[in-house]
């Protein structure tokens, strides 16, 4: 090996040097004062821990992105957090076991084995805050203005929403008779949108389940897209209405707060679907191809 190569970090890994690294911190501590000031009360989660919990509900993606490694000790197989959301969903299930709401926030930066997109880093910081014990429309109004703040304190411009439900999806899916691995595979051709898979993934099915199914690769756009999946999933299971109801009840806050914010509904999208059980949502600007938050 040469000297030279010997210094060269992994692809993908990257060191943070003075002023920039005095910026990120004092960004960061920025970010959790907000925090804090709307309620939010700071966690911090291990870097490591052992797969079986580290995983547990998490998608192929996740497991695809986490380094895996064996511990001595023990001899049990660990990974590096890839996510920090799974983890304080668990903190807070398993270990807080509060009653009634629960604000949590974090920040810390995770591991990727590969990463998100081409020439992004494998080693980010996340930050971010959650919500759990409130299902009602106003607790994820709550956070998406939230996320909206931190935006506007980082001087983002151009915010555009893009709103969804998972609820959606796992009615019509349980309806269906789904599970495991046929799941799995229409979740994944419904992310890509490939309606000929998702065609012949569904081509079994009773009719009208197969149509509901397939309508959520189109089920997206402006506000008018609710009152289209109002009309397409009318034969819909009652908890697929009420998850409609609730983003149509979001959406009325949501343009009262922010008459001037963009709204874009994708009923076929499902971030976060082995962890999440309501609305999904991100932030995106022109410009960029993936989400900011």
């Amino acid at each position: 090996m040469a000297t030279v190569d010997r210094w060269l970090l992994p692809d993908g890994i990257e060191e943070v040097l003075p002023p920039e690294a005095a910026l990120i911190e004092a960004a960061r501590r920025q970010v959790l004062d907000l925090f804090q000031r709307w309620g939010y009360e700071f966690v911090v989660t291990p870097h490591i821990e052992y797969l079986e919990s580290l995983l547990t509900g998490a998608g192929q993606d996740l497991d695809l992105r986490t380094f895996k490694v064996t511990d001595p000790l023990s001899g049990r197989q660990m990974g590096f957090r890839a996510d920090i959301t799974p983890q304080v969903a668990r903190m807070d299930a398993h270990t807080l076991r509060r009653e009634g709401p629960s604000r949590l926030c974090y920040a810390g930066s995770v591991l990727h084995a590969k990463p998100r997109a081409l020439a992004t880093s494998r080693s980010p910081i996340q930050l971010g805050a959650e919500l759990y014990g409130d299902a009602s429309p106003a607790s994820d109004v709550e956070v998406i203005s939230l996320m909206l703040d931190t935006l506007a304190l980082a001087r983002v411009p151009d915010v555009h929403m893009d709103l969804g439900h998972v609820g959606i999806y796992r009615g019509l899916a349980r309806a269906a008779g789904l599970s495991g691995e046929a799941e799995q595979q229409l979740f994944d051709a419904l992310q890509r949108k490939a309606i000929d898979e998702v065609d012949a993934l569904t081509e079994s099915l009773q009719p009208h389940l197969a149509s509901m199914l397939r309508a959520l690769v189109e089920l997206c756009g402006g506000r008018e897209v609710l009152d289209l999946a109002q009309a397409c999933l009318v034969e819909a299971p009652d908890e697929v209405h009420a998850a409609l109801d609730q983003l149509v009840a979001i959406a009325d806050q949501l343009e009262l707060r922010y008459p001037e914010l963009p709204l874009y509904f994708d009923l076929g999208e499902l971030r976060g679907y082995h962890y999440h059980t309501g609305v999904v949502f991100a932030a995106f600007v022109p410009g960029v191809g993936q989400s900011i938050a």
